[in-house]
């Protein structure tokens, strides 16, 4: 049983958002930690394909948005790895995701407040500290673990979402994205296979199956919901809207409004970038000239049922999105590009009483992320897409909040933000010479 002095914080879990909350906080003296179950820092790894890249550019990495001289900016990294002037002659915008897998690994090797295998189980507030206690168990030595704080970071990210009209039975057996390269080679066994979701993720493993569909003679279908496969748009002005201006402005609008708002931004943020479209249009028009097309892409149909039949083929059922039409579809593989869902860890039953939460059950964040009664001790991290907006799940913005969260959890602000990071006015300022002539009931 580990016992220590209490923690000024500590962050539970450790993805790309809380290692960038302590690649920050290491120059400021504060005594925290970071607890995970996983073995080692890993970022997506069942989709670390060749050739795909991150839809951020290279200064979205961990710290350079909010501290452009820390040592573990990825300039840095280049240069420690002796690739500086590689990097500067590639002119590489955007980093691909096994890069910045072995980015993030570098950075988390020179940190030694990291505990990993550390599988917290419980979390409770403890009067005479006053602070939290967090208890788990060590998946390398099985022994018990304790740790004291202050306050507390909840960063665990989300869990592989499949469609809930599959049995519980049946998305056991099914292939997420997150777990695409561990079963590639059982799917390219397949005589038919069927990856369903037009993400960015989805694109990645259609274009990698399609790449590889001559050599193993499979049929390649990609289907979606939507009305069209549709590329994420980066307009420059578009991508103001992924900005702390943009996310206070935000965060103070009416729920009702924000849904609508995030329904119309779907193309920002669930796009497929621009030269990864180019590649796929090209290698479909490729195997058509060869006479090897074997690939079809079915937008407007909703997956409707799933079921996998004893010989392990899997029965779908599909509804037209504009006609209604209902088909069946039969295939022997099948991938879902279906996203993450947030999933509440069952250590926060432990402190349940001490968390705000808003009537469909989220955590009701503050908008400094706080989301314990008193605004002061319990923060999270890429949860508030209905709260925070675009700014929430991006990279980019990733420093910004990181910033203002230490802001919170030390008490000095050693990551100020710029005063103004956009050309647009959200709402018009009062020196805009627009007078308002009453309030509005959108942002009641």
């Amino acid at each position: 049983m580990t016992t220590e002095l209490p923690y000024d914080f500590i962050a539970i879990g450790i993805g790309p958002f809380n290692l960038g909350l302590a690649c920050l906080a290491e120059p400021l003296g504060t005594r925290s930690l970071f607890l995970d179950r996983k073995a080692e820092f890993s970022w997506h790894p069942g989709m670390l394909l060749d050739g795909t890249t991150l839809q951020n550019p290279f200064l979205a990495d961990l710290v350079s948005m909010a501290d452009p001289t820390s040592r573990f900016s990825y300039l840095n990294y280049c240069k420690q790895q002796g690739r500086l002037y590689n990097y500067y002659i590639r002119e590489n915008w955007y980093l691909s995701r096994q890069e910045f897998d072995r980015y993030c690994k570098w950075a988390a090797a020179q940190l030694d407040n990291l505990r990993y295998q550390h599988d917290v189980q419980e979390v409770w507030y403890d009067e005479s500290l006053p602070g939290y206690v967090l208890a788990g168990v060590r998946g390398d030595t099985g022994e018990g673990f304790q740790y004291r704080c202050r306050k507390l970071v909840i960063g665990i990210g989300g869990v592989p979402h499949i469609p809930v009209c599959c049995s519980p039975g049946d998305a056991r057996q099914a292939v997420h994205t997150s777990g695409y390269l561990d079963s590639r080679e059982a799917l390219q066994r397949c005589r038919s296979i069927t990856v369903i979701g037009s993400g960015q993720s989805g694109a990645e493993v259609f274009q990698d199956l399609l790449e590889q569909a001559p050599q193993h003679g499979y049929q390649l279908n990609w289907v979606t919901r939507a009305p069209r496969f549709f590329q994420m748009e980066n307009a420059k002005l578009t991508l103001e809207l992924i900005s702390p201006d943009y996310g206070r402005y935000f965060y103070g609008l009416g729920e009702g409004v924000k849904q609508q708002i995030l329904d119309d931004q779907r193309s920002i943020y669930n796009g497929i970038n621009q030269s990864l479209i180019e590649r796929i249009y090209q290698t479909l028009d490729e195997r058509q000239q060869q006479g090897l097309s074997g690939a079809r892409l079915l937008p407007n149909l909703a997956l409707q049922q799933c079921r996998r039949e004893g010989g392990g083929q899997w029965q779908l059922e599909f509804q037209h999105g504009q006609t209604g039409a209902r088909y069946g579809h039969a295939t022997d593989g099948l991938v879902f590009a279906t996203g993450y869902r947030y999933q509440l860890p069952s250590f926060i039953e432990g402190i349940r009483a001490r968390i705000r939460w808003d009537a469909q059950g989220r955590y009701a964040a503050s908008p400094n992320w706080a989301v314990d009664h008193q605004d002061r001790e319990i923060y999270v991290q890429n949860v508030g897409l209905h709260s925070h907006g675009l700014t929430n799940p991006d990279l980019g913005l990733a420093c910004w909040r990181n910033g203002r969260l230490l802001n919170e959890l030390t008490g000095r602000d050693a990551y100020p933000c710029e005063a103004r990071t956009t050309y647009q006015d959200f709402q018009p300022p009062a020196d805009s010479g627009f007078v308002a002539l009453g309030p509005g009931s959108a942002s009641a």
